[in-house]
């Protein structure tokens, strides 16, 4: 959403970094702004958007919020700002978006500021719409500048990031990190919340407000079920497809890492889940290392695959399988539809 908003506190430092640009005169004319998800960085990348289109920008660089551009960018009609993002949940931006942009690019800016583009994410240009953006990098226009956010650089190709100015951003520090959260009344579970987030300030805000921990554990007593026989793979399967994948898919991850280290008795605040370390070690005493690294590279292909076309409860279903057989009390579900389970696409 193209809106101008105040920079959050723990982006004070890299609002400083880009509004050096605007005060040494050199707007780049392809920027790169990278961090985990949480972060804000779509949020900063429209506060400088909205600062580079202004007509009468603050002293620090922020915009004006009043001129006839700041409200055409509020009302999401200005014509100098261009978002680029995949037309659907879990699909690549193409390269008819990209030749789309790079036809517009190549007119004038209608009014006498710049003109900004926002890819997001820019990890989730498909090969042919890297190419082609690419050349549209090695031929600048004018007054112009493209902005790029992604939570996964290192998926953009070399060539991209070599030709940006790069912006990375971090979280806050721990103590600052808990002051906004209380200010912004969450108070609850903070510990789980900010490990589970990796200290993202917004994507705890939202977890809060999904009830993020609720879910979460009730799917740790299904998965703990399927351990004891006590629930069935392909039906917990069934009932995980209203989880978001994502999400499922990194709480699996982060029980696995976790299994590993209690195997290893780390100690209980190493964990991403120091909430469950006695349910976690009681599992882990049964469990043997070599199958939980297999399980571990499983969920690990399961994660690259989220974007693909790939059938989510078959996916489920080999997760489940693998982690039941892991246990030495199970014996492997013999249902031959369940032996071994297959990537077919929707």
């Amino acid at each position: 959403m193209s809106t101008v908003n105040p920079v959050l506190p723990w982006q004070q430092n890299d609002w400083q970094h880009l509004q050096r640009y605007v005060l040494q005169n050199r707007i780049p004319q392809a920027l790169l702004i990278s961090g985990n998800k949480g972060l804000g960085k779509h949020l900063l990348a429209n506060q400088f958007a909205a600062a580079l289109l202004c007509s009468k920008p603050h002293s620090d660089g922020t915009a004006c919020g009043h001129c006839q551009s700041c409200v055409l960018f509020n009302a999401q009609t200005h014509p100098d700002i261009l978002h680029i993002h995949p037309e659907e949940t879990g699909k690549n931006i193409t390269i008819a978006q990209i030749r789309s942009l790079t036809a517009k690019l190549t007119l004038k800016p209608q009014f006498e500021r710049y003109r900004v583009a926002i890819i997001n994410p820019a990890d989730q240009m498909n090969n042919a719409a890297a190419n082609a953006f690419l050349k549209c990098l090695e031929e600048p226009n004018e007054r112009t500048s493209i902005i790029l956010i992604t939570g996964k650089p290192n998926r953009l190709p070399a060539t991209i990031i070599s030709r940006c100015q790069k912006l990375n951003i971090t979280p806050p520090d721990k103590t600052s990190l808990l002051a906004w959260l209380k200010q912004n009344n969450i108070h609850d579970d903070l510990e789980v919340l900010c490990s589970l987030a990796k200290n993202a300030p917004l994507l705890i805000q939202q977890y809060v407000t999904d009830q993020h921990i609720t879910t979460r554990n009730e799917c740790f007593k299904q998965w703990a079920a399927i351990a004891k026989r006590q629930n069935h793979p392909v039906i917990v399967a069934e009932q995980w497809l209203n989880v978001p994948e994502s999400a499922l898919l990194f709480w699996l991850t982060s029980w696995v890492m976790d299994l590993i280290k209690c195997v290893y008795q780390v100690k209980a605040a190493h964990l991403y889940n120091p909430d469950l370390t006695k349910p976690l070690q009681e599992l882990a005493g049964q469990l043997e290392l070599t199958g939980l690294y297999k399980l571990y590279d499983v969920l690990l292909l399961s994660q690259q695959r989220l974007n693909t076309q790939i059938n989510k409860q078959l996916m489920l279903e080999e997760i489940l399988i693998d982690w039941s057989n892991l246990n030495p009390e199970s014996q492997p579900w013999q249902n031959k539809h369940l032996d071994k389970v297959s990537y077919p696409l929707q």
